[in-house]
């Protein structure tokens, strides 16, 4: 038989649990997945489940934005042509309209639905990725949107230079626009407006 040479302190640790007798987070089979779950459900993450927070936010925000923009661009301020892989994709009847008017309701319709998809990702990263208060509250939107801004700018304007210049989709354009705005707003978001 076995001498039990350990103290108190060695027992709570092998029955799992701390030196105040709570049970330890750091236990096998519940340890790694404990922590992620807190992660996921607080603010204090880790910098790849953070990312992967401000993924889902983004998504949603992107969704928003997707859902507003492709509903003005078929129904309000026109922007697809019959070409387009959206309206193919979903049969939707279009009205046709030049290359000018398409490029400019397509800086219409992105600005509409930058609107709703950003108001969307701002609620979602104060309440769930990031922790506020780098700034003053007014300071923080102010830079918040700020960012976005310049992102959407950008985004845009390669969209517009896209269909413009090289006579490319809408839908090639929007993409183009989204992958260059979620570059620019993740890490002046992480590291200008937010405390990481």
């Amino acid at each position: 038989m076995l001498e039990d040479t350990g103290g108190p302190q060695d027992k709570r640790a092998c029955a799992g649990l701390d030196p105040r007798g709570k049970r330890s987070m750091n236990q096998p089979g519940n340890g790694a997945i404990g922590s992620i779950v807190k992660q996921f459900t607080g603010r204090q993450a880790h910098p790849a489940v953070q990312f992967v927070k401000y993924s889902i936010a983004g998504a949603v925000a992107t969704l928003v934005d997707v859902l507003v923009f492709y509903v003005c661009a078929w129904m309000i301020f026109p922007a697809l042509g019959n070409d387009d892989i959206a309206v193919r994709l979903l049969s939707l009847p279009v009205r046709a309209v030049s290359e000018s008017l398409r490029s400019r309701n397509f800086v219409i319709d992105s600005i509409i639905a930058f609107l709703f998809s950003n108001l969307t990702a701002y609620l979602i990263n104060i309440v769930w990725v990031f922790t506020p208060g780098r700034h003053r509250r007014h300071v923080e939107i102010a830079l918040f949107y700020a960012v976005s801004v310049s992102s959407i700018a950008i985004g845009t304007g390669v969209g517009w230079m896209l269909i413009t210049v090289l006579g490319m989709s809408t839908t090639s354009s929007y993409v183009a626009k989204m992958v260059a705005a979620v570059m620019i707003n993740y890490v002046c978001r992480k590291y200008l407006v937010f405390r990481g």
